[in-house]
């Protein structure tokens, strides 16, 4: 669902202020969070998406870790895990299942969460993902507020992933480059939650669904501030460019475009383009993180060899909500 189309849905949603919850749906974050008591608080999400590789395998441990990021997002520590599966039953084989599940177990696991149940739905077409539910201390949590003029911007995962899996899907991507896509999407983002929580970060979300320009803006919006993007410094999947030129868009980056464009201030020659992909939609993207300069400098140096393209990528400035790109 769009960004437009789930504020309308949204917005005629009337939910009951509680004093216990810490965050819910007024500012766009990645998880709720529920405060049990002055040291722990709950954090809570669901995540589900449709194949983005062939190996089930493969898909489930990027579905996994796809779902397991918005806790990482928050700077909590996943506990449990349930499985959500739908499946068209006369069109996939119990094997293929079976290896999704598999896969996700393997990233479970690996995030030091257990998994605790499930629930399947017979459907049309193929959805996995997690429900997860974490612990966080509620003094160092971390949500799109709190992003403060001169922060630096982290990015953990290089952009393009919607445009690379787009080629995927039409048999037209290099195997490299949907291995190396494969790869980034089933890195678990948990050593730069880690990292973050100990240098000092100001605010942070996960790229996901609604791109660069989506997720950084939720940060302008609730920081009252602006986000200064140096392209340059973005870093890429291979074969996504390729892809770009060769059409392969997918739609949801549109829409993502169609959204936010009110909100992008791009002064380079290659606006179209590099708007575009500020708005192209990720699956298990990178964190994106507001920390002063010190603080980014520990971060690359303690991530980089599990993130290799880590880097800084902008600055976050006094303003008024707009995401500018030079």
């Amino acid at each position: 669902m769009g960004p437009e189309v789930l504020a309308g849905v949204l917005s005629g949603l009337k939910v009951p202020a509680n004093e216990r919850v810490l965050v819910g749906l007024s500012t766009g974050d990645d998880a709720g969070v529920y405060l049990l008591d002055e040291k722990t608080a709950l954090v809570q999400t669901l995540d589900f998406i449709s194949p983005v590789v062939d190996d089930p395998f493969l898909f489930g441990k990027i579905a996994a870790a796809n779902s397991l990021s918005d806790v990482y997002a928050m700077g909590g520590k996943p506990l449990t895990a349930m499985n959500i599966l739908c499946f068209p039953a006369c069109d996939v084989e119990k094997e293929d299942i079976s290896a999704i599940l598999a896969g996700a177990l393997e990233k479970i696991l690996e995030a030091g969460a257990a998994l605790v149940g499930g629930h399947t739905v017979e459907s049309r077409e193929l959805f996995f993902g997690l429900s997860v539910t974490g612990t966080i201390n509620p003094e160092k949590l971390f949500t799109n507020r709190g992003a403060r003029p001169g922060d630096l911007l982290v990015l953990t995962k290089p952009l393009g992933a919607g445009m690379v899996a787009t080629a995927v899907k039409g048999g037209l991507a290099k195997p490299e480059h949907a291995e190396k896509m494969a790869l980034s999407m089933a890195r678990l983002n948990r050593l730069p939650s880690e990292s973050m929580a100990r240098h000092g970060a100001t605010a942070a979300t996960d790229v996901t669904g609604f791109g660069l320009a989506g997720h950084a803006l939720g940060i302008c919006r609730e920081s009252s501030v602006d986000i200064l993007i140096n392209w340059e410094k973005v870093p890429m999947l291979p074969g996504a460019k390729e892809a770009w030129q060769a059409g392969l868009v997918p739609a949801g980056a549109y829409a993502n475009l169609s959204s936010y464009a009110k909100k992008i201030v791009n002064e380079r020659c290659d606006s179209a383009e590099t708007s575009l992909f500020a708005c192209d939609p990720q699956t298990s993207g990178g964190l994106l993180i507001a920390i002063p300069e010190e603080g980014a400098k520990r971060v690359l140096e303690e991530i980089g060899g599990e993130f290799p393209e880590s880097a800084v990528i902008g600055r976050v400035m006094a303003g008024e909500g707009l995401l500018r790109i030079e």
